[in-house]
């Protein structure tokens, strides 16, 4: 049985089907993520060709199918995110970020609050803003969504929550200082970067306007967050991979420049 709706959507990712053809997957803000076949979309005159980039927030027409893949019927409110599909640092992040959403979502599952957090991230990856952190600020948020949540309000011993804090991979949280010796192995990290990630855990996206973060502090979080990824959640794609090579670059230009 097929319907034919209407909805605000983000397209998260597009592949070759055949030698003309494409699959397109969308996040609608009312239904979900699903895969839409697109025929023909190489053909310069055709009038879906733009809309089915990735980074396209627009208003879709489409038609669901119960069973097997649907397709789109028209688009309208066609706004391409051009700076994170022109620039490599920001199509990096951006490929993750949305690759990471899909990771976390169940087909067909409508999450209109992820919805409307994944446009604003991207808009603000388009405007500019750092595109680690606001990588970050996601992984941070997507831990729910993939069924874990380690202990970041506070001590997990004591709930204490203000003052400094290290992360202890053994109990699954944080550790204030009274209580550092619970873990011998906790990651030592530095108390700027915990401090931030606890920050993100409670940030409301809508709200973020500037946020500057030294590149040291930056390495510390991804430090904690890759822990807490590869002991709790388990998911590793490629788009990270390209990011932690892209950074190594960075340092060594710098290097070389200095």
């Amino acid at each position: 049985m097929a319907n034919i709706v209407e909805s605000a959507g983000i397209v998260l990712s597009i592949r070759r089907y055949k030698e003309r053809d494409y699959l397109v997957k969308i996040f609608l803000k009312d239904y979900g993520k699903l895969m839409f076949f697109v025929r023909g979309s190489k053909r310069p005159n055709q009038r879906l060709a733009a809309v089915i980039q990735p980074f396209t927030i627009a208003h879709f027409i489409v038609q669901l199918n119960s069973q097997g893949l649907s397709f789109i019927r028209d688009a309208s409110q066609v706004e391409p995110l051009t700076h994170i599909q022109q620039d490599i640092f920001k199509n990096a992040y951006g490929t993750y970020i949305c690759g990471l959403v899909d990771a976390s979502m169940e087909d067909r599952i409508p999450a209109p609050g992820l919805y409307n957090q994944l446009a604003i991230g991207l808009e603000l990856l388009d405007q500019g803003l750092d595109g680690q952190v606001i990588m970050n600020i996601f992984e941070v948020k997507l831990l729910y969504q993939f069924g874990v949540m380690p202990e970041l309000r506070g001590c997990v011993i004591c709930y204490r929550q203000d003052g400094r804090f290290d992360y202890s991979s053994r109990l699954h949280g944080l550790l204030c200082p009274e209580h550092f010796d619970r873990d011998d192995y906790r990651l030592q990290a530095d108390p700027r970067a915990v401090h931030f990630i606890r920050q993100f855990a409670q940030l409301n996206i809508e709200k973020l306007r500037r946020i500057s973060v030294s590149d040291d502090v930056k390495g510390e979080m991804q430090r904690v967050i890759d822990t807490i990824y590869e002991e709790l959640v388990g998911v590793h794609l490629k788009s990270k991979t390209f990011i932690q090579q892209m950074q190594d670059w960075g340092q060594l230009l710098q290097e070389k420049n200095d």
